[in-house]
């Protein structure tokens, strides 16, 4: 498959998907749409410039699908993964091993990074629904005792 056909394949996903997430969030009820609703219109959007630059660019070049399938696996076994631990150990618990994980799997090894990282990553997304958003997240496995 072309690189441009890949492009705009990806871009018109993307945009699908984010127009679906944006009509879905307007249904909510009162403001609680709001930010949802946004983050699926970019989504569509960015999908959508991606799409056109590709119809732009008009490149013909065959381009493989990957350039490492054994790390595409691997980082889709680990979004498999954290979906399947968000419920049991808690959000920011499954959170954190994915962000601390899926590096080490990818070949990243600096540790005192990733645990920087890691902390900064999970303060930024307590930051945001805990405080901004008010929302609750899944309880930790340690608060449901």
């Amino acid at each position: 498959m072309t690189a441009q056909w890949q492009d705009m394949l990806l871009g018109a996903a993307f945009a699908v998907t984010g127009a679906a997430a944006a009509f879905k969030a307007a249904a909510y009820p009162g403001a609680s749409g709001g930010y949802p609703m946004v983050l699926g219109l970019m989504l569509a959007g960015l999908g959508a410039l991606v799409s056109l630059k590709a119809v732009k660019a008009g490149e013909t070049a065959e381009r493989p699908l990957t350039e490492n399938t054994p790390r595409m696996v691997l980082t889709l076994v680990c979004g498999a993964l954290y979906l399947a631990l968000v419920p049991v150990l808690g959000f920011y618990t499954a959170s954190a091993l994915v962000v601390l994980a899926l590096p080490v799997v990818l070949g990243f090894r600096r540790p005192v990074y990733l645990g920087a990282v890691t902390i900064v990553f999970i303060g930024i997304v307590w930051s945001v629904f805990s405080l901004l958003l008010e929302k609750p997240l899944p309880a930790e496995i340690w608060m449901r005792f």
